[in-house]
C-alpha cells in the first residue's frame, strides 16, 4: 500500500512531463511552420528569445542569432526612417499598458526591406512595471504593396478627373441622396462647396432646377430607363447657369443593382461639351454654306453650259447641213469639216469645265476600256496642229511597234489629258521648236506615253510646285495664257484611271511629261480596223417611208430654223412648230402628231410641265415625246429620262442621233 502510494506521484509527474513535451513540440512546430516571429523580451537582461521561422525567412542563420537576440542590436535591423517611430510606440505601450501594435520595415539578409507588423503585451510586477514583453512579428509586405497600389490608383483617378475637368456625382440608396463634386457646381456658376450650397436641400432637385426646360424630360427619361436596367445612362442636355448662360452637358453613369435587381448606388460624371456643341454648330453652318456655294456653282455651270450650247447648236447644226449639199467642192467640204471639228472641240471644252466641277465635288466617274493610243495621238495632233503652226513648232509622233497597242483607260479622259500636255508643250516652247510624243513599254506591262518639248524647262527649285493648283511658276508675268489648274486636273484624271503621271525637266533644255497606263493585252492582237479612226460625217439615212408629222415646241427662232433645214432634207417628214408651251399643248391635241420634240426652257411653262400635261391626256398619251435641250448637266439628262421622255437629246443637236431616234419611233407599220 505504501509502495503503491509512494510510486504514484512519481508516475503522474513523468506523464505530465511527457505530455508537456509533446505540447511544447507541437507548438514549436506550429511556430516554426507559420513563418511568424514569436518572441519574449526580458526588459531586465535586454535578451530577446525568438521562436518561429521569421528570421530564417529573411535569410538569417545561426551566426546572426546573437545580434538578433540583443535588444540593443536588433534595432539596427530596422529601417532608419522607422526606428524612432517604433521606439516611441514601445515607450507608449510601457507607459500606458495598452497593447503594442506597430508596423515598420526590417532589413533582410540580402539588404532589402520588408514590412512587418508587431503586436505585443507585457507582464508587469506588483508595482506595475513591465518586466517581460511578449509578442509576434509577421510579414505584411504584400498588404503594404496592395495598399500602395490602391493609393496610387486613387491618386491616378484623381489626376485624371482633375485633368478632364469633369464633374463627379454619386447616389446611394441607403444614404438617401446625391453627392456632387465641386466641379459640378462650377458648371452652374457657383463657387462654394457642395454642403454650403445645398444646406440640407435635396441636391438632385437643385440640379434639376437648372436643367433647360425642354431638356428635362430627356434627362428624366434617361435616368428612369437606366434605373430600370433597360438602357445605359448617357444623355446630353442643357443647363442654365446661375448667371443665365446656357451650357451643354453630357451626363454618363452606371448604377449598381442588388440581387433583387434594385439599384443601390450609382456613380457618374458630367462633362462640359459646350465648346464641342458650338463647334458642331459652326461645322453645320459651314456645311450649309458650302452646300449653298456648291449649288450656286452648279447653277452657274448649268447656266453657262446652256448659254454656250445654244449658239453652238446653230454652228454645229448648220455645218452638218452643209454635208447634205452635193454642190460643194472637196476643199469646201474639208473646210466645213474643220469648222465642225473645232466646234466639237469647243463643245468638249464645255464638257471639261463640267468635269472639273465633278472632280472638285468628288462625283467624277471614269469608264475604263481599251483605248488605241496611236489613233488618240493622231486625233490630238489634228486639234493642236493650228496652235503649233502659229509658232512654227514641229509635231513628231514616234510610235514604232506600238501602232496597234491598246491601254486600259477612259477614251474621253485620256484624250483630255494628252491634249492638255500637248497644248502646254506647244505653249511654253520656243518658236521653231519641237514637240515629240514617244511610246515605250515599261515593267509590269505598262505603256508609257511621253510628251517632250524643247522649251525653257522648269527650274529645279520649283519643280515641286508643278502640281499645285493655281501655281503657274511665274508664267502669270508672261504673255502665256492659263489658269494654273490644267496639270492639277490632268494628274487627278490620270490617277482616277489607275495611271501614273510624272515629269523630268532641265532648265534651258526642255521638259518631258509621261503617263503610264496598263496595257490591254487581250486587245493588242486585234487589227486596228476594229475601231474606226475617222468620225462618220456622211449624211444620216432615214429608214421611214410613210408620211409622218412631228411637232417641235421651241421658242428660239435660230433653233427652229435649224430643225426646219434638217427636215427639208427628208420630204417624208412634216414639221409643225409651236413657239410657246400652251400653243404646243393645243397643237398636240388638235394635230395628233406622230412625235413631239420638246424644249425644256419655255416661257410660261417649262418642258417638264408640258410633258406632264401630255402624258395625262388620254387622247395623246401614247404619242412619244423626246426632249431636246441645252440643259446638258448629268442630272439634267437623268431627270429628263426619269420624267418620262422617250429620249433626252442635248444641244448642239447631233443629226445622226436625231435620225436614229426617228428610225426607232417612226418606223413603218
Amino acid at each position: 500500500m505504501i509502495e503503491h502510494i509512494s510510486f504514484s506521484p512519481s508516475l503522474q509527474t513523468s506523464n505530465d512531463i511527457e505530455l508537456l513535451r509533446e505540447t511544447v513540440g507541437r507548438f514549436q512546430r506550429i511556430f516554426n511552420g507559420s513563418g511568424y516571429g514569436f518572441w519574449e523580451w526580458n526588459l531586465h537582461t535586454q535578451h530577446i528569445e525568438w521562436s518561429g521561422g521569421f528570421w530564417e525567412r529573411l535569410g538569417y542563420g545561426a551566426e546572426d542569432a546573437e545580434s538578433i537576440s540583443d535588444a540593443g542590436k536588433v534595432l539596427m535591423y530596422m529601417h532608419p526612417d522607422d526606428r524612432d517611430y517604433a521606439i516611441e510606440a514601445a515607450r507608449q505601450h510601457l507607459r500606458t499598458g495598452r497593447p503594442l501594435d506597430v508596423s515598420y520595415r526590417i532589413r533582410t539578409k540580402s539588404g532589402d526591406y520588408i514590412w512587418t507588423q508587431v503586436r505585443a503585451d507585457s507582464l508587469r510586477d506588483e508595482q506595475g512595471h513591465a518586466t517581460i514583453m511578449s509578442g509576434v512579428n509577421f510579414d505584411i509586405t504584400e498588404i503594404k504593396k496592395v495598399e500602395a497600389a490602391l493609393r496610387e490608383s486613387e491618386a491616378r483617378q484623381v489626376r485624371i478627373i482633375q485633368a478632364s475637368s469633369d464633374g463627379i456625382w454619386e447616389w446611394y440608396a441607403d444614404r438617401g441622396g446625391f453627392h456632387f463634386s465641386h466641379r459640378c457646381w462650377e458648371l452652374l456658376g457657383y463657387d462654394d462647396l457642395d454642403d454650403v450650397l445645398t444646406e440640407g436641400e435635396d441636391r438632385l432637385k437643385i440640379w434639376r432646377k437648372h436643367i433647360f426646360p425642354q431638356d428635362l424630360p430627356i434627362f428624366d427619361n434617361a435616368l428612369i430607363e437606366h434605373m430600370a436596367g433597360r438602357a445605359p445612362f448617357d444623355v446630353e442636355y442643357r443647363l442654365v447657369s446661375q448667371q443665365g448662360d446656357i451650357r451643354w452637358i453630357r451626363g454618363r453613369g452606371r448604377a449598381v443593382f442588388n440581387e433583387k435587381g434594385q439599384p443601390i448606388m450609382m456613380s457618374g460624371s458630367n462633362m462640359d461639351i459646350t465648346e464641342i456643341k458650338r463647334a458642331e454648330e459652326r461645322v453645320i453652318q459651314a456645311k450649309e454654306q458650302a452646300e449653298q456655294a456648291n449649288r450656286a456653282k452648279s447653277e452657274f455651270l448649268s447656266s453657262m453650259s446652256h448659254e454656250l450650247r445654244t449658239p453652238l447648236n446653230a454652228i454645229l447644226g448648220y455645218t452638218q447641213l452643209f454635208e447634205y449639199d452635193g454642190n460643194l467642192k472637196p476643199q469646201q467640204i474639208e473646210n466645213v469639216r474643220e469648222i465642225r471639228k473645232a466646234g466639237e472641240h469647243l463643245l468638249q471644252l464645255i464638257n471639261d469645265v463640267l468635269d472639273l466641277a465633278k472632280i472638285e465635288s468628288g462625283n467624277m466617274t471614269v469608264s475604263l476600256e481599251p483605248v488605241l493610243v496611236s489613233r488618240l495621238i493622231s486625233e490630238c495632233f489634228t486639234l493642236v496642229q493650228p496652235q503649233a503652226d502659229a509658232k512654227g513648232i514641229r509635231l513628231v509622233a514616234t510610235v514604232a511597234q506600238f501602232n496597234n497597242t491598246y491601254v486600259v483607260a477612259d477614251n474621253v479622259r485620256v484624250k483630255q489629258v494628252l491634249l492638255n500636255l500637248l497644248s502646254n508643250a506647244v505653249k511654253y516652247n520656243h518658236v521653231g521648236g519641237e514637240v515629240e510624243v514617244q511610246l515605250s513599254m515599261q515593267e509590269g506591262q505598262e505603256l508609257r506615253i511621253s510628251v517632250r518639248d524643247t522649251g525653257r524647262g522648269i527650274p529645279i527649285q520649283r519643280q515641286n510646285e508643278v502640281f499645285q493648283p493655281f501655281n503657274r511658276l511665274s508664267a502669270e508675268n508672261s504673255n502665256f495664257e492659263g489658269s494654273g489648274v490644267g496639270l492639277v486636273i490632268t494628274k487627278q484624271l490620270v490617277e482616277m484611271m489607275k495611271g501614273k503621271l510624272d515629269f523630268v525637266s532641265a532648265e534651258g533644255v526642255g521638259t518631258t511629261f509621261w503617263i503610264d497606263f496598263p496595257v490591254a493585252t487581250e486587245w493588242n492582237d486585234e487589227p486596228i480596223k476594229k475601231l474606226s479612226s475617222n468620225k462618220d460625217y456622211t449624211p444620216a439615212t432615214l429608214n421611214v417611208k410613210r408620211r409622218c408629222k412631228v411637232l417641235y415646241v421651241e421658242d428660239n427662232p435660230t433653233n427652229v430654223r435649224l430643225l426646219q433645214q434638217i427636215f427639208d432634207r427628208y420630204p417624208q417628214l412634216e414639221l409643225e412648230v409651236a413657239e410657246e408651251a400652251f400653243l404646243g399643248i393645243y397643237k398636240a391635241r388638235s394635230l395628233n402628231p406622230d412625235l413631239v420634240i420638246l424644249d425644256i426652257n419655255l416661257p410660261g411653262m417649262d418642258g417638264y410641265e408640258v410633258l406632264s400635261v401630255l402624258k395625262n391626256d388620254p387622247s395623246i398619251a401614247a404619242v412619244p415625246v423626246i426632249g431636246l435641250s441645252a440643259n446638258a448637266m448629268p442630272y439634267d439628262v437623268e431627270r429628263g429620262r426619269k420624267a418620262g421622255f422617250f429620249d433626252y437629246l442635248t444641244k448642239p443637236v447631233d443629226i445622226h442621233r436625231l435620225i436614229d431616234v426617228f428610225n426607232k419611233l417612226l418606223h413603218d407599220n
